[in-house]
């Protein structure tokens, strides 16, 4: 892979350096940006890395941008996947941002934090702002969340009815990539809304 790919990946520590998978996601954004009409809103995006998360029998591509790029990411999003989804045979691709969990502050901490833990970095926040990005096109506009007996929890989602045509096919990968990420269990469904 050319090394001139690198320039749409950033890492957060220097030493890091992009994976082969990350160097060829990094490769098919500048041919994207070179040879499609997306030219003028990729020129300025980047990534911070890409995973290949299994569903079942496929693969689902999930790519992970700077969370101040996110709203621009989201401007292009539909095109963007459609083109992706294209180059990689029909992998489905999800865009999350790169959001980072700060430990709850406690009195045995080696070095306690000098300023208080912003609620965007707490545990429960990054989590349902993980789900908001997975499902982008549609609004969620409600949640439940069941306790089974055995004390497991199962997350209902319910989401606007009027994009189930455009992200239905996709739930299953969804419920898949979340569970990869935080550990827990999901359900979608679509709900007229009020």
């Amino acid at each position: 892979m050319p090394l001139f790919c690198s320039g749409k990946i950033l890492k957060q520590n220097t030493a890091e350096t992009p994976d082969e998978f990350e160097l060829q996601i990094g490769q098919t954004l500048i041919d994207l940006e070179l040879n499609s009409d997306l030219k003028s809103q990729l020129r300025n995006l980047s990534i911070t890395g890409a995973k290949l998360i299994k569903v079942g029998d496929k693969k689902c591509i999930s790519i992970f941008v700077p969370v101040p790029l996110l709203k621009q990411f989201q401007r292009v999003q539909q095109r963007l996947v459609r083109e992706l989804e294209k180059k990689f045979s029909g992998k489905h691709v999800v865009v999350i941002a790169q959001r980072r969990i700060l430990a709850k502050p406690t009195r045995k901490m080696k070095n306690p934090p000098k300023q208080k833990r912003p609620r965007s970095r707490t545990l429960t926040s990054v989590h349902e702002a993980i789900l908001e990005d997975l499902v982008y096109p549609a609004e969620i506009v409600g949640k439940r969340t069941r306790v089974r007996l055995n004390g497991s929890r199962l997350i209902k989602v319910h989401l606007d009815k009027s994009q189930q045509t455009n992200i239905e096919h996709k739930i299953d990968t969804f419920t898949a990539v979340y569970k990869k990420l935080t550990s827990k269990d999901v359900s979608f469904e679509f709900r007229e809304t009020i």
